[in-house]
């Protein structure tokens, strides 16, 4: 499987995306990909689960945009910098880039256009739902600091449950802390409560970023199976 490289201008700032396509002409449904940390240093190009899920994706018959949303510093700026002064607004501006980029794309059909993230992703993948009313989907997998916002003035994520317009899947592992299984149920009770529709998968012996083939001490295999199963079907239930 190939992508393409392509750059959009968010506040000035030139933000790379991965593009990835499945075979044939369309039009496709279209998910936007809020990635992990772990390559927040690195760019998006250097992570083998990154690409995986770009790759899983066109496999399964949708087109992507994966956005770096880790533009707004240096390559070398420390890690710990960029945890610090992440800003939601910031991010919501990325977010809505790559879902422009990836609506007006040819192959594309922009009313089928969903949002996936994993870890730090999830999180943005919550916040991107929660500002984009034209997201019909969206998953969230192991997403941390939901409940914690980001920025001067930003309100913490699940706050803005009510403004979540789309059916949302949840997946998260028992054995995780960020979210921890309260987390977890604070997360479920605020999208009862916002009369989101949902479903949320947990799985016992997994903990935080148990997709990650990439990392063997949190890989979990079984579990990444049956909760991608899970993931496909929901999108092709809501996107197809």
């Amino acid at each position: 499987m190939t992508y393409s490289k392509e750059i959009a201008e968010v506040e000035g700032s030139p933000m790379e995306m991965l593009v990835f396509e499945p075979e044939g002409d369309g039009p496709f449904p279209g998910i936007v990909v809020a990635q992990h940390i772990p390559i927040a240093h690195m760019g998006l190009e250097k992570d083998p689960f990154q690409i995986d899920v770009g790759e899983r994706l066109a496999k399964a018959g949708y087109a992507s945009v994966t956005p770096f949303i880790f533009h707004w510093w240096a390559a070398e700026e420390d890690l710990a910098v960029k945890r610090e002064e992440f800003r939601d607004d910031r991010a919501v501006a990325d977010i809505d880039a790559a879902f422009g980029f990836l609506a007006a794309m040819d192959k594309v059909d922009a009313g089928r256009v969903g949002i996936i993230g994993h870890c730090w992703g999830g999180r943005v993948a919550w916040l991107g739902a929660c500002h984009n009313a034209d997201l019909k989907a969206a998953a969230i997998l192991y997403g941390g600091r939901i409940k914690v916002g980001m920025g001067e003035g930003s309100v913490p994520p699940i706050e803005l449950a009510d403004r979540i317009a789309c059916p949302v899947i949840g997946v998260f592992g028992n054995d995780d802390q960020n979210p921890s299984p309260a987390d977890v149920d604070d997360l479920d009770a605020a999208l009862d409560d916002a009369g989101v529709e949902h479903q949320f998968h947990r799985y016992d012996g997994a903990g935080h970023g148990f997709q990650n083939f990439a990392d063997e001490n949190r890989y979990r295999k079984e579990a990444t199976e049956d909760s991608w199963r899970k993931v496909i079907a929901f999108f092709d239930q809501n996107l197809k």
